[in-house]
This record gives C-alpha cells, structure tokens and sequence, in this order.
C-alpha cells in the first residue's frame, strides 16, 4: 500500500513537474505549460461566446432591425473582434504579461507599422462610413472618377463595381470618400439626358423644335412625366444651336437611348429638309503688293 502511494506520489510530481516547469520567460514573467494551456482555453472560449453572441445577434435583432446585409457583416464582425480582442486581454492577463508593457510595446510596433499600413486602415475606415452612411448602396450606379457602372458588393476593404462593358472593378473605399463621386440612383433612379444639336441659318426654328419633341415622344423609353422640353441655346459660329432635354427611368440607359434619339432626330431632320452643317471656317490669303 505504501509503495502504491509512492509511485501515486511519484506520478502526481512527474506530472506537475511537467505542467509546471518553466518553459520560457516573456520579460520577468516565467512561462509554464500550464499557463500556456490556460491561455489557449481561454481564446477557444472566447470563440464560442464571440459564435453565441454573433448567432443571437443575427437571429433575435439584426432581423428584425432590417439593417442591409453589408450594415449586418460589419456589426458582426466587429463584435467578433471585439470579442476575441477581450478575451485576448484576459489571456494575456493569466499569463502575468503587464498590459501596461504590452500597451507601450504594441505602441511602438504600431508607429513602425501605421507608415505600411496606412492605405489599409484608410480604406477600413472608409468602408465602416460608407456601411453606416448609405450614400452608396449595393445596386446603385455611380460614377466613381472615370468609371460607371453598378455597385455588385460593398465590403470592409473595397467595393466592387460591374460596368456597362461587363467588366468588374475593385475599387478602394477610400475613393469613395475622398473624391466626388456621381451616384444616379440616390432616392430616384429616372435622369435626365441633353442631347445637343445644330441646324443651319435660315431653319425653322419652329419646326425644329417640333421634331425634337416628336424624336422624344416616338421613343418608348423617353418618360412623359416630366416632359421632354427644347430649348434654342444661341447662335453659334456656324449654326443655330438647340438642346433637347427628355427624362429616363434609369440611368444605365441613357446611352443607348442616346444614340436612339440621335438616329430618329437624323432622320426626322432629313424627312423635313432640315440641314445640319458643317463648321465652317474662313481663310483670308495675304496678297503681297
């Protein structure tokens, strides 16, 4: 029975010897296995609080806050971060690691890093602003720098766009903040397209405009609510100068429609014998005496 005891004994020291023995040092605080088991407990639960809070969030109040998906994404995410960055803190904690040092440490890591990781942060930032703002929203078409198309996705880091080419652009956050950007579709997606024209001196003016309300009218698209309207511009250089202004419903439209309008002008113009020229310009030649 004693020497049970003793091997009891025996095993139990072998087995806290092996938990407890320091295995390295992080400043003046020694580093047991124990420790470090301890540590890795503590994050995996964290993880399962950060997946039950994030689960209740999404089942019980995002749903029937109707936030958009991506405003859903970016308050989930955060509260997973936030979640882990508070488990971290208590982790660190059992470790005997100083938040204080750890605090400065990261500080002085951070200014090293905040130089390299600028763009990141800036479009980080951005993308939250624009998930809270909604000045742009998914389905939208915007005008971002030289590039039109519709908004595909909105996420932390970039927005995604499909232009009328079909083609898919990644643009950064950032952009949409700091430039000026040409959103169509902000409360109602109908715009309006001018379409100028010049028609030679000595037209009917009045004709004129009468073809130019018949070229919207006789398009399908062209909306009558509020009605297309012509106005006589000036007089330019080499014509009479006229602008047709006519209202769509939607603005990934309004080229095609264009270049519909363009063709129906043409040819109403020609129907009715009036004549777009050319520009002109006079060349006056120096005779020598």
């Amino acid at each position: 029975m004693d020497e049970q005891k003793v091997i009891e004994r025996d095993l139990f020291d072998t087995v806290h010897s092996i938990f407890e023995n320091r295995l390295f040092d992080i400043g003046k605080t020694e580093i047991t296995l124990l420790m470090l088991i301890e540590f890795v407990l503590i994050i995996i639960f964290f993880f399962l609080i950060s997946r039950l809070i994030r689960r209740f969030l999404r089942r019980q109040v995002l749903v029937h806050l109707r936030f958009a998906e991506n405003i859903q994404f970016i308050i989930l995410r955060l509260t997973h971060y936030v979640t882990i960055f508070l488990g971290l803190l208590i982790a660190l904690n059992t470790l005997g690691i100083q938040l204080t040092s750890l605090v400065v440490g990261l500080g002085v890591v951070g200014v090293g890093l905040a130089f390299g990781l600028q763009n990141i942060a800036s479009n980080f930032i951005s993308g939250i602003i624009l998930l809270f703002e909604r000045h742009v929203n998914i389905g939208d078409f915007v005008t971002v720098g030289n590039n039109m198309g519709k908004v595909k996705s909105i996420n932390i880091r970039s927005t995604t766009i499909v232009t009328l080419d079909n083609i898919m652009l990644i643009v950064p956050n950032s952009k949409f903040i700091e430039d000026t950007i040409t959103n169509w579709s902000v409360e109602d997606p109908k715009i309006r397209i001018n379409i100028s024209i010049g028609v030679a001196y000595g037209s009917d003016t009045a004709l004129v405009t009468k073809l130019l309300l018949k070229a919207a009218s006789d398009h399908n698209a062209v909306l009558s609510n509020p009605e297309p309207e012509v106005q006589f511009k000036e007089f330019g250089d080499s014509s009479l100068n006229f602008e047709l202004y006519a209202w769509i419903s939607h603005p990934m439209e309004r080229f095609r429609i264009t270049s519909d309008l363009n063709y129906i002008i043409d040819k109403l113009f020609t129907e009715n014998g009036i004549t777009i020229p050319f520009p002109q310009s006079d060349v006056y030649l120096h005779q020598p005496k």
